[in-house]
């Protein structure tokens, strides 16, 4: 598949980022939000792993703020939105992944082989879109790092 992504942003992707916003301003997804960003810390495979039973008590939180970042990414890997403009305030998805990645290749074989598929993309999507992404690796692995000592 070939894509063409839009080389510059304009008033429809203005209006696509403040409907993404509204969507997460939404109280159930401001929950799980804030419940992942809160308690899912994974430092194994298994940790990271587990959110995908439906017994665990994060699994709908997991299950509705990855779906939304993978739609909202996949706007952007197909050409509907700008990569870019949306990720200036838009990066949550890959401050989730930041804890995700060291373990999404073993998950992908144990789980689903498009877990956070479009989220990775975005990661390196572009230069800018690759520095944030860095940004939120270092935060994850410094914040890691504090817990462990902990």
């Amino acid at each position: 598949m070939t894509l063409k992504l839009k080389d510059i942003p304009d008033h429809h992707d203005a209006e696509l980022v403040m409907r993404l916003y509204e969507l997460r301003r939404d109280p159930l997804m401001r929950e799980a939000r804030s419940a992942l960003t809160r308690e899912y810390w994974p430092t194994t495979v298994d940790e990271a792993l587990a959110l995908g039973a439906a017994s665990h008590p994060l699994n709908a939180a997991w299950r509705q703020v990855t779906s939304y970042w993978e739609m909202a990414y996949g706007m952007v890997k197909h050409g509907i939105l700008h990569g870019d403009y949306m990720i200036e305030s838009n990066g949550e998805g890959f401050f989730l992944f930041a804890r995700m990645s060291p373990f999404i290749a073993e998950m992908r074989l144990k789980s689903s082989p498009r877990l956070m598929h479009n989220t990775e993309w975005m990661t390196t999507h572009s230069e800018f879109c690759r520095e944030t992404f860095a940004r939120f690796e270092k935060g994850v692995a410094a914040t890691l790092a504090a817990r462990a000592k902990k």
